[in-house]
C-alpha cells in the first residue's frame, strides 16, 4: 500500500507560514537533492490555500510533475484543468489513491489538510524540516485536535542548518 506522507518545512517555532502566508524564509540548501525527494512521489495532495500561494508565484503543481488533488469548496473544477478538485469527502478519496498501485502520496501543504487527513488515520509518514528561524507567528504547523503519537524514523542535519525529522503516526490517536 502506497503511504501518505506530510512533507513540510517549518520555522523553529512552529510555522509553516507567516502571518500574510509568506514562505520567504525558507533558506535554500544545495546539499538538498530534491529531484530525489520528489522520486518518491507521483500524486500531490494540498489544500486550497497552498494551491493558490503557487498559483500566486506563477508557479503550477503541475511541474513536480505528479497527478494533483487540490481540497477545495470554492473552487472551480472548470477553472483549474491542470488538477483534480476534491470538493467533498477528500479522505475517501486519499483512500482509494492508496489503495492504488504506485509511488508514495506527498501531502504538501495546508495544515488543515493534514489535520483532517491525520485525525481520519490516513496519514502514515511526517516528514518535517525545521528552518532556523523564529517567525513569531503565523500559519501552525497543526492545527489544534486531537493528540498522535508518533515513532521516531530518521533524521538528518544539513550544513544550513536545516534539521529534517522523519516519524511514522501512530494507527490510533490519543483521546
Amino acid at each position: 500500500m502506497r503511504q501518505l506522507v506530510y512533507s513540510v518545512a517549518t520555522s523553529l517555532d512552529g510555522f509553516i507560514a507567516g502571518p500574510k502566508g509568506e514562505f520567504d524564509w525558507i533558506i535554500q540548501d544545495p546539499t538538498i537533492d530534491f529531484g530525489e525527494i520528489f522520486a518518491g512521489f507521483d500524486t500531490l495532495v494540498m489544500g486550497r490555500r497552498s494551491y493558490e500561494l503557487m498559483l500566486r508565484e506563477g508557479r503550477s503543481p503541475r511541474e513536480f510533475g505528479m497527478n494533483v488533488f487540490v481540497a477545495s469548496t470554492t473552487l472551480d473544477p472548470a477553472q483549474h484543468h491542470d488538477v483534480n478538485i476534491v470538493a467533498a469527502d477528500l479522505a475517501r478519496i486519499v483512500a482509494g489513491l492508496k489503495d492504488a498501485s504506485g509511488k508514495d502520496i506527498w501531502l504538501f501543504g495546508g495544515g488543515t489538510t493534514f489535520r483532517s487527513l491525520l485525525d481520519a488515520g490516513l496519514v502514515d509518514r511526517v516528514d518535517v524540516s525545521i528552518i532556523p528561524v523564529l517567525l513569531g507567528g503565523g500559519i501552525p504547523l497543526v492545527p489544534e485536535g486531537r493528540r498522535w503519537p508518533l515513532r521516531f524514523k530518521d533524521s538528518r542535519t544539513f550544513p544550513s542548518g536545516i534539521v529534517s525529522l522523519a516519524y511514522l503516526t501512530a494507527r490510533e490517536p490519543q483521546l
